[in-house]
């Protein structure tokens, strides 16, 4: 009976915080009062407040997670919406991908390589670019520790979400279509996530290339890694 009350809290403590902060943003347009940032910090802060543990509020917490298996399938109706769009700039829109696919997984690995990572830790951080599921897979695959390559696209996916922004207007960028590549590219769910703010397009393009930035890597990563560490 507790567990459930806990789990119904723990809902309506997430719920509250999301709308909260959407709110703020909403009135501010400052990026770092996306929800993204401050609804985790304020449910982190909630849930030490009123002593609940992660196991307790994950009772509830779960079944909004489930909701996002049809929040995921909707991003085809936009899809199809622009399906002109993206007919007409597919060439582009792969190349740009896998370009940018590439760089993070190299820049990545080549920096654990300069650091003196060792293999291990590298593995880990160098699938940092592309969505949880996928990364912690490759991450697996490749030798590295699942659980810490997950903290990693967790930081990058909220780096993204802060520097994205203020990249497309140090670069000027006016194209939706270049908004939604680089930050779906460079910043997976997170960068899908800012580029829905900015438009419609611009969401589509990032989720896009959210997907192709996971293939891109499930098929990189097994041929590039073994020889980055020869280097």
């Amino acid at each position: 009976m507790m567990t459930s009350f806990i789990g119904i809290i723990s809902i309506l403590l997430t719920i509250i915080f999301y709308y909260c902060s959407k709110a703020l943003y909403g009135r501010f347009r400052f990026v770092l009062f996306s929800p993204l940032l401050v609804a985790p910090a304020a449910l982190i802060i909630g849930l030490l407040t009123f002593h609940i543990s992660y196991s307790s509020y994950i009772t509830g917490g779960k079944w909004l997670t489930v909701l996002l298996q049809p929040a995921i399938v909707a991003f085809a109706l936009p899809l199809y919406k622009h399906y002109e769009t993206l007919k007409k700039h597919f060439p582009e829109i792969v190349l740009s991908v896998l370009a940018g696919t590439f760089s993070a997984f190299l820049s990545s690995a080549l920096l654990g390589l300069l650091a003196n990572f060792q293999p291990q830790i590298i593995a880990s951080l160098a699938p940092r670019s592309v969505t949880t599921p996928i990364a912690i897979d490759v991450s697996n695959n490749l030798g590295g520790v699942p659980s810490l390559t997950a903290v990693f696209v967790i930081l990058t996916g909220l780096m993204g979400l802060v520097i994205g922004p203020l990249l497309i207007r140090f670069l000027h960028l006016h194209s939706p279509i270049a908004k939604g590549i680089l930050l779906g590219t460079g910043a997976h769910g997170c960068g899908t996530s800012a580029a829905l703010t900015l438009g419609s397009l611009e969401g589509t393009i990032a989720s896009l290339a959210m997907i192709f930035a996971g293939l891109a890597t499930i098929i990189l990563a097994p041929v590039v890694f073994p020889l980055l560490l020869k280097l």
